[in-house]
């Protein structure tokens, strides 16, 4: 080999083993939980969450039903069935997901099912039920969103926040079946059905003056805030879109075993 070959040579491999070295880690299934503890709510605790902190799934003052809604993607009021302590029962549960790489929130929610079904004993089945929806659709005056600015396989934050009087939403590189989602899910009390027909990822930030209906009733106090809009004003000033009282077919979950959790 000449000699002025040999340092080009050398570089090249240092690059590659470097290239290598920051290789990053491979990513789990997310199958299950590699270990999670279920315990009681304080009885004084305030409102409820499910976070993903570090490393570690945290969700605070749950019922089952809140959890199942979470897991399934769904309003609590399309879930019937089960004793009555499904909805009486709080738990906070700690979670740690498997390797080191952040799950996104569907694999998240994946590991929650398979924590239901394994420590609760979930089995349930479905069936279509007419119920009392919202229909998300687009305004007079057409949609006010911003086209999504974040990489697509980037992180895509879909986070509601509670303050006295107040509730506030930033939407990043989401989609409006995201959104009708995280509202049937957290702030409303029926399905919301996305009936937008809007494609696209789109960026938003949305603030309300949330009420007593809002939140299962676990928000933060009211406070009257006359500068704040109600929430289906404020989706319709802010984002263009309208939330429309209506009824629709749902395919409902019904539970048709659960137990109290297995000890941790």
């Amino acid at each position: 080999m000449p000699d002025a070959l040999k340092p080009i040579i050398a570089a090249i491999v240092v690059a590659l083993c470097a290239t290598f070295a920051q290789s990053p880690p491979p990513r789990p299934a997310f199958d299950a939980f590699e270990v999670a503890t279920i315990k009681p709510s304080p009885p004084d605790f305030k409102g409820r969450y499910i976070t993903l902190q570090g490393h570690q799934l945290i969700a605070k003052n749950h019922t089952v039903k809140t959890l199942i809604a979470a897991a399934y993607n769904l309003t609590p009021k399309a879930i019937s069935g089960g004793a009555s302590w499904v909805e009486s029962d709080h738990y906070d549960i700690l979670a740690k997901p498997p390797g080191e790489v952040r799950p996104n929130l569907e694999e998240q929610m994946s590991m929650m099912r398979k924590l239901l079904a394994d420590r609760f004993k979930l089995t349930f089945h479905r069936e279509p039920k007419e119920l009392p929806v919202y229909a998300l659709t687009i305004a007079k005056n057409g949609p006010k969103l911003r086209a999504g600015t974040e990489p697509a396989d980037g992180p895509k934050p879909l986070l509601i926040s509670l303050a006295p009087g107040s509730a506030s939403m930033a939407g990043r590189n989401t989609t409006t079946g995201e959104l009708a989602s995280v509202m049937q899910r957290a702030a409303l009390d029926r399905p919301v059905l996305d009936r937008t027909d809007l494609s696209g990822k789109y960026d938003f930030d949305l603030e309300w003056a949330p009420n007593e209906s809002q939140f299962g009733g676990q928000g933060p106090p009211q406070v009257q805030d006359p500068d704040k809009p109600d929430l289906f004003a404020a989706i319709q000033q802010q984002l263009g879109l309208r939330l429309e009282a209506t009824r629709g077919t749902v395919q409902v979950l019904v539970i048709d075993r659960v137990e109290r959790p297995s000890e941790n």
